[in-house]
C-alpha cells in the first residue's frame, strides 16, 4: 500500500529528530475526540519521516481510562478561552446525546481540544528534544571526566 516509503530508517530508528518529532506528534493527535487517532498519526508521521512506533504509542496517553478526566480538562480550557460558564451535563451512549452535547458543549470541548493538541504537541516536541540533548551533553562530559581521570 504505502509501497517502498515504509523502508525510511527514520520510521524506525529512533534519534533525536524522528523520537522527538514522533513524541510531538503523538500527544498532538491524543487530544482529537475521534476514533482514529492511531491512524491520523501514523498518516503524519511517513511524510514528516519521524519514528513511527513511538508516534503510534504516544496516542495511548488518552486510552478508555484517562480519557475522561483528559477531555473534561479540555472542556475546562475551552470554556476558559471562551469566557463560558461550565454546564452541567451527565454522559450517557447515545447518539442523541452526542448530537445535543455538540450544539452545548461542543464549541468549548472542541476549542478545547485543539488548543491543549497545540500545547502538548509543541510542549512534547521541544521538550524530548531538550532532554535528549541533556542526555548527550551529560553522557560527553562524563567520558570526558573518565579521561580526564584516566590521563
Amino acid at each position: 500500500m504505502f509501497g517502498t516509503v515504509l523502508h525510511d530508517p527514520n520510521l524506525w530508528h529512533l534519534n533525536r529528530k524522528s523520537a522527538s518529532g514522533a513524541f510531538g506528534i503523538g500527544l498532538f493527535f491524543a487530544f482529537w475526540p475521534v476514533p482514529f487517532q492511531m491512524w491520523l498519526s501514523a498518516a503524519l508521521s511517513i511524510p514528516l519521516r519521524v519514528n513511527l512506533p513511538l508516534s503510534i504509542a504516544t496516542v495511548w496517553i488518552t486510552n478508555p481510562f484517562t480519557m475522561p478526566p483528559i477531555f473534561y480538562g479540555a472542556y475546562l480550557v475551552g470554556n476558559t478561552i471562551m469566557g463560558t460558564p461550565e454546564r452541567k451535563f451527565e454522559f450517557e451512549l447515545s447518539w442523541s446525546w452526542v448530537v445535543a452535547s455538540l450544539e452545548t458543549i461542543g464549541p468549548a470541548f472542541l476549542l478545547g481540544c485543539l488548543v491543549c493538541s497545540i500545547v502538548a504537541g509543541l510542549f512534547g516536541y521541544f521538550g524530548l528534544n531538550a532532554v535528549w540533548r541533556i542526555s548527550v551533553m551529560k553522557a560527553w562530559n562524563k567520558r570526558k571526566q573518565d579521561r580526564m581521570k584516566q590521563a
